[in-house]
């Protein structure tokens, strides 16, 4: 089966047959395949010219590094420029080029608004340079097509001013926008951080001593109060066992100035001196047991012991001696020392009343910051669900005073024009040559028209061509074999038609490739 599709491959790629058809339609081929080509090539040199004016764009850095000034714009390039281009070809802006630039005039003057501003619009190409590196947009190119270099120029000069400034407008804009929002919510925050401050005082004022930072100071001053009454309470011990001590004395003067029988003033007075003495000795040996002898309370009662007894002394002496005054002034007025030991007596009474009075004063005050102690805790709770809005709103205000500061810091570079921003490089370039048509392209278009157009034509004369030229013809018209076959017979006519049409041919075949090869000479000359 291989063999036999083999064959039929052969039988049905004749080469002769098709050697034959070249001989037989050269000419058929050779004149549309010039006609074509010769058309569209031509129409290269009758197309009215346009010539391309370009110019290159450099995106360029900012001048301050990123570390020390954070721009507060759109870091996409791309974005912002699409953005840009949009602009700059909206009917506005394309328009008022139009007008000052005198464009579309002439033969174009009569189409519409709408249509020049299209026409425009397909005249203008941007490309982008990326940088191979990261890929990111290090340039751009601007392009015009127009039918005068002159104004090709002119308008590329335009729209290079527009991209260059109306970047600078934007970036400008775009940061005093987001400044001015960053203001906007500062001022928020401020206000909300006000607020948050104006509890916090109120509560404070309203919960005066007993706030948590107070609690030491409660605390100090609580130990103050307790310590200052137990002194008073010391003094109050004291003066009592004072007036006991002036009540018995006063007695026992009194005694000896009726003259009693000696010893029972004295014996009274000393009685209750003994008996506060006991006291004090039972108390201090019950410390003693439960305490080492530099414990305060031990030392306080010793003390009081030392008192006691050196008012016992005394009592016994001036006793003594009383006794022998009123024996030798019997029947005598009040003496003197009798009315000193009445005014020490309303002396003591007033002491005591003070003592008493301040001893009241002192747990008042000690109720009270034991009462500011126990309302810590609760309060304390409440402070800090005040204290936590407080910090979130001074946090976010403190954020907000940062990140305005570093907009107002961008802002500012933006304004100097210190920002990234489109330097041109390259001018607006003044074209020589015309960028359509491409003649060099238009000749390779009319050389594929024209082949073309020969193989068709070449197809059209074999289709409606009913004549036999060969053996194969025959078989296949007759369905027989050929026997024999009767040779051509050629008369010195026929062989010179044959020799005149083979030359034309050839001649044909010379000029048409020769006006070809000329014809892309040229183009590429004039290119």
């Amino acid at each position: 089966m291989a063999s036999s599709a083999s064959s039929q491959k052969q039988e049905s790629f004749d080469l002769h047959r098709y050697l034959d058809i070249v001989r037989r339609r050269h000419l058929h081929f050779l004149i549309p395949f010039f006609i074509a080509w010769f058309l569209v090539w031509g129409a290269s040199w009758v197309v009215k010219p346009r010539y391309k004016s370009s110019t290159l764009i450099l995106v360029q850095q900012p001048t301050m590094p990123k570390d020390y000034v954070q721009p507060n714009v759109t870091d996409d390039l791309q974005d912002r420029l699409q953005s840009i281009t949009q602009q700059i070809l909206s009917r506005t802006r394309l328009r008022m080029i139009i007008d000052k630039l005198h464009l579309y005039e002439g033969a174009q003057a009569k189409l519409s608004e709408d249509d020049k501003i299209d026409r425009m619009r397909k005249d203008i190409s941007i490309e982008l340079v990326r940088d191979t590196r990261n890929e990111e947009i290090s340039a751009f190119r601007i392009n015009y097509l127009a039918r005068s270099p002159q104004v090709a120029q002119s308008v590329t000069w335009e729209l290079t001013n527009l991209f260059v400034h109306e970047n600078l407008r934007e970036r400008q804009q775009e940061s005093e926008n987001t400044t001015r929002f960053i203001e906007s919510q500062l001022a928020d925050a401020g206000s909300s951080l006000a607020g948050q401050e104006a509890k916090v005082r109120q509560f404070q004022a309203a919960h005066g001593g007993e706030l948590p930072s107070q609690q030491a100071s409660n605390l100090q001053i609580l130990g103050g109060f307790q310590a200052q009454l137990q002194s008073e309470q010391d003094a109050l011990n004291t003066a009592r066992q004072q007036r006991v001590y002036l009540e018995a004395l006063l007695e026992q003067k009194a005694s000896t100035s009726n003259i009693p029988q000696p010893g029972s003033a004295e014996s009274s007075g000393l009685a209750s001196i003994d008996a506060n003495l006991s006291q004090l000795r039972a108390h201090l040996a019950d410390l003693k047991s439960r305490y080492t002898d530099q414990y305060p309370d031990v030392q306080k009662t010793k003390d009081q012991i030392a008192q006691t007894e050196q008012m016992r002394a005394r009592f016994v002496t001036e006793s003594r001696s009383d006794n022998s005054k009123a024996a030798a002034a019997a029947g005598t007025p009040v003496s003197a020392s009798t009315m000193e030991v009445q005014s020490q007596l309303q002396a003591n009474k007033v002491e005591l009343a003070n003592r008493e009075q301040t001893i009241g004063q002192l747990k008042a005050k000690i109720e009270e910051y034991q009462g500011r102690l126990n309302a810590v805790p609760a309060t304390e709770q409440q402070l800090a669900d005040l204290t936590r809005g407080y910090e979130q709103s001074k946090a976010n205000f403190d954020d907000l005073l940062k990140k305005k500061n570093a907009s107002a810091m961008a802002t500012s570079m933006e304004q100097m024009q210190q920002g990234e921003r489109f330097t041109m490089l390259d001018p607006p370039s003044l074209p020589v040559k015309p960028d359509f048509p491409n003649r060099v392209k238009f000749c390779g278009i009319g050389v594929a028209a024209g082949l073309g157009l020969g193989i068709l034509v070449v197809l059209a004369f074999e289709y409606f061509d009913d004549r036999i030229y060969s053996e194969k013809d025959i078989r296949g018209l007759l369905g027989v074999s050929v026997i024999s076959e009767i040779p051509e017979v050629s008369t010195p006519s026929d062989v010179t038609m044959k020799k005149r049409h083979m030359v034309l041919g050839w001649t044909t075949a010379v000029l048409v490739i020769g006006s070809v090869l000329a014809g892309s000479a040229v183009s590429l000359l004039h290119k």
